[in-house]
Protein backbone atom coordinates (compact mmCIF):
# COMPACT_ATOMS: atom_id res chain seq x y z
CA UNK A 1 0.00 0.00 0.00
CA UNK A 2 2.70 2.50 0.99
CA UNK A 3 4.75 1.67 -2.10
CA UNK A 4 1.81 2.22 -4.45
CA UNK A 5 0.96 5.49 -2.72
CA UNK A 6 4.56 6.60 -3.08
CA UNK A 7 4.51 5.87 -6.81
CA UNK A 8 1.19 7.68 -7.31
CA UNK A 9 2.44 10.68 -5.33
CA UNK A 10 5.66 10.65 -7.33
CA UNK A 11 3.71 10.65 -10.61
CA UNK A 12 1.41 13.43 -9.40
CA UNK A 13 4.43 15.48 -8.35
CA UNK A 14 5.95 15.14 -11.81
CA UNK A 15 2.72 16.57 -13.25
CA UNK A 16 2.87 19.37 -10.68
CA UNK A 17 6.45 20.19 -11.72
CA UNK A 18 5.33 20.38 -15.35
CA UNK A 19 2.49 22.73 -14.41
CA UNK A 20 4.89 24.84 -12.35
CA UNK A 21 7.16 25.11 -15.38
CA UNK A 22 4.23 26.17 -17.55
CA UNK A 23 3.20 28.82 -15.00
CA UNK A 24 6.73 30.23 -14.78
CA UNK A 25 7.49 30.23 -18.48
CA UNK A 26 4.18 31.72 -19.57
CA UNK A 27 4.41 34.54 -17.03
CA UNK A 28 1.29 33.31 -15.25
CA UNK A 29 2.78 33.14 -11.75
CA UNK A 30 0.88 36.25 -10.65
CA UNK A 31 -2.23 35.74 -12.78
CA UNK A 32 -4.16 35.10 -9.55
CA UNK A 33 -3.36 38.00 -7.18
CA UNK A 34 -4.56 36.49 -3.89
CA UNK A 35 -3.84 33.42 -1.79
CA UNK A 36 -5.07 31.03 -0.39
CA UNK A 37 -8.29 32.24 -2.04
CA UNK A 38 -8.66 32.72 -5.80
CA UNK A 39 -10.17 36.10 -6.65
CA UNK A 40 -11.99 35.92 -3.33
CA UNK A 41 -13.38 32.42 -3.96
CA UNK A 42 -12.55 29.32 -1.98
CA UNK A 43 -9.80 27.76 -4.08
CA UNK A 44 -11.82 24.60 -4.69
CA UNK A 45 -14.99 26.51 -5.64
CA UNK A 46 -13.55 28.90 -8.21
CA UNK A 47 -15.77 28.80 -11.34
CA UNK A 48 -14.30 26.75 -14.15
CA UNK A 49 -15.75 29.21 -16.67
CA UNK A 50 -13.35 31.88 -15.38
CA UNK A 51 -10.26 29.69 -15.77
CA UNK A 52 -8.89 31.26 -18.93
CA UNK A 53 -5.40 32.23 -20.05
CA UNK A 54 -2.87 32.63 -17.26
CA UNK A 55 -5.58 32.07 -14.65
CA UNK A 56 -6.09 28.57 -16.03
CA UNK A 57 -2.40 27.73 -15.70
CA UNK A 58 -1.96 29.21 -12.23
CA UNK A 59 -5.18 27.85 -10.74
CA UNK A 60 -4.55 24.40 -12.23
CA UNK A 61 -1.14 24.51 -10.56
CA UNK A 62 -2.78 25.30 -7.22
CA UNK A 63 -5.31 22.48 -7.54
CA UNK A 64 -2.58 20.01 -8.51
CA UNK A 65 -0.55 21.17 -5.52
CA UNK A 66 -3.51 20.53 -3.22
CA UNK A 67 -3.89 17.03 -4.69
CA UNK A 68 -0.21 16.29 -4.10
CA UNK A 69 -0.58 17.56 -0.54
CA UNK A 70 -3.48 15.19 0.14
CA UNK A 71 -1.59 12.27 -1.40
CA UNK A 72 1.42 13.10 0.77
CA UNK A 73 -0.73 13.05 3.90
CA UNK A 74 -2.09 9.64 2.91
CA UNK A 75 1.45 8.40 2.22
CA UNK A 76 2.66 9.65 5.60
CA UNK A 77 -0.23 7.86 7.32
CA UNK A 78 0.72 4.62 5.57
CA UNK A 79 4.39 5.07 6.50
CA UNK A 80 3.50 5.81 10.12
CA UNK A 81 2.46 2.19 10.59
CA UNK A 82 5.77 0.98 9.13
CA UNK A 83 7.74 2.75 11.87
CA UNK A 84 11.48 3.34 11.87
CA UNK A 85 13.06 5.66 9.34
CA UNK A 86 10.13 5.36 6.97
CA UNK A 87 7.92 7.05 9.56
CA UNK A 88 10.34 9.98 9.74
CA UNK A 89 10.58 10.16 5.97
CA UNK A 90 6.79 10.42 5.83
CA UNK A 91 6.86 13.24 8.36
CA UNK A 92 9.58 14.97 6.35
CA UNK A 93 7.51 14.67 3.17
CA UNK A 94 4.52 16.33 4.85
CA UNK A 95 6.73 19.11 6.21
CA UNK A 96 8.26 19.77 2.80
CA UNK A 97 4.96 19.79 0.91
CA UNK A 98 3.40 22.18 3.45
CA UNK A 99 6.44 24.45 3.24
CA UNK A 100 6.30 24.35 -0.54
CA UNK A 101 2.64 25.36 -0.55
CA UNK A 102 3.28 28.25 1.83
CA UNK A 103 6.26 29.43 -0.23
CA UNK A 104 4.12 29.39 -3.36
CA UNK A 105 1.43 31.43 -1.64
CA UNK A 106 3.84 33.94 -0.17
CA UNK A 107 5.43 34.35 -3.60
CA UNK A 108 2.06 35.71 -4.74
CA UNK A 109 1.24 37.90 -1.76
CA UNK A 110 4.73 39.30 -1.11
CA UNK A 111 5.83 39.54 -4.76
CA UNK A 112 9.29 38.32 -3.75
CA UNK A 113 11.54 36.87 -6.46
CA UNK A 114 13.72 35.22 -3.81
CA UNK A 115 10.76 33.11 -2.73
CA UNK A 116 10.27 32.05 -6.34
CA UNK A 117 13.87 30.79 -6.42
CA UNK A 118 13.41 28.80 -3.20
CA UNK A 119 10.02 27.50 -4.38
CA UNK A 120 11.50 26.35 -7.68
CA UNK A 121 14.44 24.67 -5.96
CA UNK A 122 12.41 22.83 -3.34
CA UNK A 123 10.09 21.04 -5.77
CA UNK A 124 12.82 18.74 -7.21
CA UNK A 125 14.05 18.02 -3.68
CA UNK A 126 10.54 16.88 -2.74
CA UNK A 127 10.44 14.74 -5.89
CA UNK A 128 13.75 13.12 -4.92
CA UNK A 129 12.46 12.46 -1.40
CA UNK A 130 9.45 10.66 -2.86
CA UNK A 131 11.75 8.64 -5.13
CA UNK A 132 13.70 7.53 -2.05
CA UNK A 133 10.47 6.56 -0.27
CA UNK A 134 9.29 4.63 -3.33
CA UNK A 135 12.54 2.66 -3.34
CA UNK A 136 12.59 1.98 0.39
CA UNK A 137 8.98 0.77 0.46
CA UNK A 138 9.51 -1.63 -2.45
CA UNK A 139 10.35 -5.30 -2.12
CA UNK A 140 13.65 -4.50 -3.83
CA UNK A 141 14.70 -2.58 -0.73
CA UNK A 142 15.57 -5.92 0.88
CA UNK A 143 18.59 -6.35 -1.40
CA UNK A 144 21.87 -4.49 -1.78
CA UNK A 145 24.77 -4.17 -4.15
CA UNK A 146 27.42 -6.86 -3.96
CA UNK A 147 30.22 -5.13 -2.11
CA UNK A 148 30.61 -1.91 -4.11
CA UNK A 149 33.82 0.03 -3.74
CA UNK A 150 33.62 2.91 -1.24
CA UNK A 151 34.54 5.29 -4.06
CA UNK A 152 31.30 4.41 -5.87
CA UNK A 153 29.20 5.44 -2.88
CA UNK A 154 31.10 8.70 -2.52
CA UNK A 155 30.68 9.42 -6.22
CA UNK A 156 26.96 8.64 -6.03
CA UNK A 157 26.50 11.07 -3.14
CA UNK A 158 28.59 13.67 -4.99
CA UNK A 159 26.37 13.19 -8.04
CA UNK A 160 23.26 13.93 -5.97
CA UNK A 161 24.88 17.08 -4.60
CA UNK A 162 26.06 18.22 -8.04
CA UNK A 163 22.66 17.69 -9.64
CA UNK A 164 20.82 19.52 -6.88
CA UNK A 165 23.21 22.48 -6.93
CA UNK A 166 22.70 22.62 -10.69
CA UNK A 167 18.93 22.72 -10.16
CA UNK A 168 19.37 25.66 -7.78
CA UNK A 169 21.52 27.36 -10.43
CA UNK A 170 18.70 26.72 -12.89
CA UNK A 171 16.26 28.52 -10.59
CA UNK A 172 18.74 31.40 -10.33
CA UNK A 173 18.91 31.51 -14.12
CA UNK A 174 15.13 31.55 -14.46
CA UNK A 175 14.48 34.23 -11.87
CA UNK A 176 17.76 36.18 -11.70
CA UNK A 177 19.44 35.62 -15.07
CA UNK A 178 22.55 33.84 -13.69
CA UNK A 179 23.39 32.06 -16.93
CA UNK A 180 27.06 31.23 -16.40
CA UNK A 181 26.47 29.68 -12.99
CA UNK A 182 24.13 27.24 -14.69
CA UNK A 183 26.57 26.54 -17.50
CA UNK A 184 29.38 25.91 -15.02
CA UNK A 185 27.16 23.62 -12.96
CA UNK A 186 26.30 21.66 -16.09
CA UNK A 187 29.98 20.96 -16.72
CA UNK A 188 30.36 19.49 -13.23
CA UNK A 189 27.22 17.36 -13.60
CA UNK A 190 28.36 15.98 -16.96
CA UNK A 191 31.68 14.96 -15.44
CA UNK A 192 30.48 13.32 -12.23
CA UNK A 193 27.12 11.77 -13.07
CA UNK A 194 28.14 9.76 -16.17
CA UNK A 195 30.90 8.10 -14.14
CA UNK A 196 28.37 6.95 -11.54
CA UNK A 197 25.96 5.76 -14.21
CA UNK A 198 28.66 3.88 -16.09
CA UNK A 199 29.91 2.16 -12.93
CA UNK A 200 26.49 1.09 -11.65
CA UNK A 201 24.85 0.07 -14.92
CA UNK A 202 27.10 -3.00 -14.92
CA UNK A 203 26.51 -3.83 -11.26
CA UNK A 204 23.91 -6.51 -11.98
CA UNK A 205 21.69 -5.02 -9.30
CA UNK A 206 17.98 -5.33 -10.28
CA UNK A 207 17.37 -1.68 -9.36
CA UNK A 208 20.69 0.13 -9.76
CA UNK A 209 21.52 -1.26 -13.21
CA UNK A 210 18.32 -0.16 -15.01
CA UNK A 211 18.17 3.13 -13.11
CA UNK A 212 21.78 3.84 -14.08
CA UNK A 213 20.99 3.16 -17.73
CA UNK A 214 17.93 5.41 -17.51
CA UNK A 215 20.07 8.09 -15.88
CA UNK A 216 22.54 8.06 -18.75
CA UNK A 217 19.70 8.37 -21.26
CA UNK A 218 18.21 11.25 -19.28
CA UNK A 219 21.58 13.00 -19.24
CA UNK A 220 21.80 12.82 -23.02
CA UNK A 221 18.25 14.11 -23.36
CA UNK A 222 18.94 16.87 -20.84
CA UNK A 223 21.97 18.00 -22.82
CA UNK A 224 19.82 18.38 -25.94
CA UNK A 225 17.09 20.16 -23.98
CA UNK A 226 19.65 22.47 -22.38
CA UNK A 227 21.16 23.44 -25.71
CA UNK A 228 17.70 23.98 -27.15
CA UNK A 229 16.65 26.09 -24.16
CA UNK A 230 19.77 28.21 -24.51
CA UNK A 231 19.09 28.80 -28.19
CA UNK A 232 15.48 29.87 -27.73
CA UNK A 233 16.20 32.11 -24.74
CA UNK A 234 19.54 33.71 -25.46
CA UNK A 235 19.94 33.79 -29.24
CA UNK A 236 17.92 35.14 -32.16
CA UNK A 237 18.01 31.87 -34.09
CA UNK A 238 14.66 30.86 -35.54
CA UNK A 239 13.14 27.72 -34.03
CA UNK A 240 10.16 25.90 -35.64
CA UNK A 241 7.05 26.34 -33.55
CA UNK A 242 8.49 29.43 -31.87
CA UNK A 243 6.56 30.08 -28.60
CA UNK A 244 5.15 26.54 -28.35
CA UNK A 245 8.57 25.00 -28.94
CA UNK A 246 10.13 27.37 -26.43
CA UNK A 247 7.62 26.39 -23.77
CA UNK A 248 8.05 22.65 -24.41
CA UNK A 249 11.85 22.88 -24.27
CA UNK A 250 11.94 24.89 -21.04
CA UNK A 251 9.35 22.78 -19.23
CA UNK A 252 10.87 19.48 -20.39
CA UNK A 253 14.31 20.72 -19.28
CA UNK A 254 12.91 21.41 -15.81
CA UNK A 255 11.18 18.02 -15.54
CA UNK A 256 14.27 16.16 -16.76
CA UNK A 257 16.31 17.83 -14.01
CA UNK A 258 13.96 16.44 -11.38
CA UNK A 259 14.04 12.98 -12.95
CA UNK A 260 17.84 13.02 -12.98
CA UNK A 261 17.93 14.05 -9.32
CA UNK A 262 15.47 11.29 -8.38
CA UNK A 263 17.52 8.69 -10.26
CA UNK A 264 20.74 9.90 -8.62
CA UNK A 265 19.17 9.60 -5.16
CA UNK A 266 18.03 6.04 -5.90
CA UNK A 267 21.55 5.11 -7.00
CA UNK A 268 23.07 6.66 -3.89
CA UNK A 269 20.74 4.56 -1.74
CA UNK A 270 21.54 1.39 -3.68
CA UNK A 271 25.30 1.80 -3.37
CA UNK A 272 26.07 1.44 0.35
CA UNK A 273 29.64 1.11 1.58
CA UNK A 274 29.57 -2.62 2.29
CA UNK A 275 31.88 -4.03 4.92
CA UNK A 276 33.25 -7.54 4.63
CA UNK A 277 30.53 -8.70 7.03
CA UNK A 278 27.83 -7.13 4.85
CA UNK A 279 29.20 -8.84 1.76
CA UNK A 280 29.26 -12.19 3.55
CA UNK A 281 25.68 -11.68 4.73
CA UNK A 282 24.54 -10.98 1.19
CA UNK A 283 26.30 -14.06 -0.09
CA UNK A 284 24.24 -16.28 2.19
CA UNK A 285 21.00 -14.40 1.50
CA UNK A 286 20.80 -12.34 4.72
CA UNK A 287 19.99 -8.63 4.21
CA UNK A 288 19.60 -7.23 7.72
CA UNK A 289 21.42 -3.93 6.99
CA UNK A 290 19.11 -3.09 4.09
CA UNK A 291 16.06 -4.28 6.00
CA UNK A 292 16.75 -1.89 8.84
CA UNK A 293 16.74 0.91 6.28
CA UNK A 294 13.35 -0.15 5.06
CA UNK A 295 12.00 0.13 8.59
CA UNK A 296 9.95 -3.04 8.45
CA UNK A 297 10.87 -6.58 9.52
CA UNK A 298 9.38 -8.12 6.39
CA UNK A 299 11.90 -6.21 4.29
CA UNK A 300 14.53 -8.72 5.49
CA UNK A 301 13.26 -11.39 3.13
CA UNK A 302 16.19 -10.73 0.79
CA UNK A 303 13.96 -10.41 -2.26
CA UNK A 304 15.67 -9.33 -5.46
CA UNK A 305 12.39 -8.36 -7.12
CA UNK A 306 12.85 -5.22 -9.28
CA UNK A 307 11.31 -1.93 -8.21
CA UNK A 308 7.62 -2.00 -8.90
Amino acid sequence: MAHRLALVTLAATSVLIVLGGVVTNTGAALAVPDWPSTFGYNMFLFPWTQMVGGIFYEHSHRLAGAAVGLLTLALAAALWHRGGRLRWLGIAAVAVVVLQGVLGGLRVTLLAATLAIVHGSLAPAFFALLAAIALLTSRAAGGSLRGPEPAVRRLAVAAVAAVYVQIVFGALLTHAGRLWLHVGGALVVFVVVPIVGARLRKSGDPVAAPVARALLVLLGLQLLLGVGSFLVRFTTIWIPGEQATTLVLLVAHRLAGSLILGAAVVLALRAPIASGEDVQAMRIGRTEPAASWAGHPRSAAGSRTPLQ
